[in-house]
């Protein structure tokens, strides 16, 4: 698995997180190519706005924040994405997500196709491909030698096996929660076992080369090269968990960029998912020196 370029090209939705606090940008995606540009990599987003005030802001946002804005469409008649978040008693957020928003209307462009070749690696999640325009651009995108990586995110009712199994055919790495390792298992009958059990069984079933479980605040595992590593996550005290999992994913990829070992690709990720659960939204301004101050605790 070689990363051939340094180019990245996060796919899928942008929008606004509309919190209890107030509307803060978010979209996983997005929050992942923020979070590898803080880290000083060259990702770039592409998605879709509509052609109204939330969508000119979160371009503003965007290029503000110094990430390449040039791939975001603008759609004439779909509207910029929204989701209301709700926050349990102790700060986790569940989504309400509604539809159809511009990010379902994500048109394949040449500049577009061209970037994808380009580009050594493509993040993407599984959400953007919930309709069929999105998901099909998304397919062509994939027919190429980067190195593919999925986030699942599986938000009912958008959680079709069909769906997921299309695009974890086109994967290299797959990162996804605990919750949902589960649900692949079910679907595949699969039963009575252990959490290292069910990894082994979906980097052989699914045939990925890298597999990245998260535990909430109990850390995360990987499995990759046929060997085990897991890290119990850092105790932070959370302002909401908005983002975390994305922040996570790009401390992950960073370090795997870096050429980090396994060991200190996790322990990294794991920080930069505390650091990001502990501030408000998904994306707070980026703190080098507090993440490593995480990992020193």
């Amino acid at each position: 698995m070689n990363i051939t370029t340094p180019e990245i090209l996060c796919f899928g939705e942008v929008l606004w997180d509309r919190l209890p606090s107030g509307a803060k940008p978010g979209g996983a995606p997005m929050n992942v190519a923020l979070h590898l540009n803080a880290i000083g990599l060259n990702a770039a987003i592409a998605s879709s706005v509509g052609n109204d005030d939330a969508g000119r802001k979160l371009i503003d946002f965007l290029q503000n924040s110094g990430v390449d804005t040039s791939l975001v469409q603008t759609d004439k008649t779909l509207p910029t994405s929204k989701v209301l978040v709700h926050l349990d008693e102790n700060n986790n957020a569940k989504y309400e997500i509604c539809e159809p928003v511009a990010w379902d209307n994500i048109q394949l462009s040449d500049e577009l196709a061209k970037k994808a070749q380009r580009s050594g690696l493509i993040i993407y999640g599984s959400l953007a491909a919930r309709k069929q325009t999105t998901r099909e651009t998304l397919l062509k995108l994939l027919d190429n030698d980067a190195v593919k990586l999925i986030d699942v995110n599986l938000r009912h009712p958008y959680d079709k096996q069909e769906v997921l199994e299309l695009l974890l055919a086109k994967s290299d790495i797959v990162k996804l929660n605990d919750e949902e390792l589960r649900v692949f298992a079910n679907w595949n009958g699969i039963e009575g076992q252990t959490e290292e059990e069910m990894i082994k069984w979906f980097v052989q079933h699914y045939k990925v080369e890298m597999l990245c479980v998260t535990r909430g605040d109990k850390g995360a595992a990987m499995f990759h090269e046929n060997k085990f590593y897991e890290h119990p996550g850092f105790k932070v005290i959370a302002v909401d968990t908005v983002g975390a999992g994305d922040a996570f994913l790009a401390g992950l990829v960073a370090a795997y960029l870096q050429k980090k070992s396994p060991a200190e690709a996790i322990t990294f990720a794991c920080a930069t998912g505390a650091f990001v659960a502990s501030k408000a939204g998904a994306t707070p301004a980026y703190d080098m020196n507090e993440i490593q101050a995480i990992i020193n605790q």
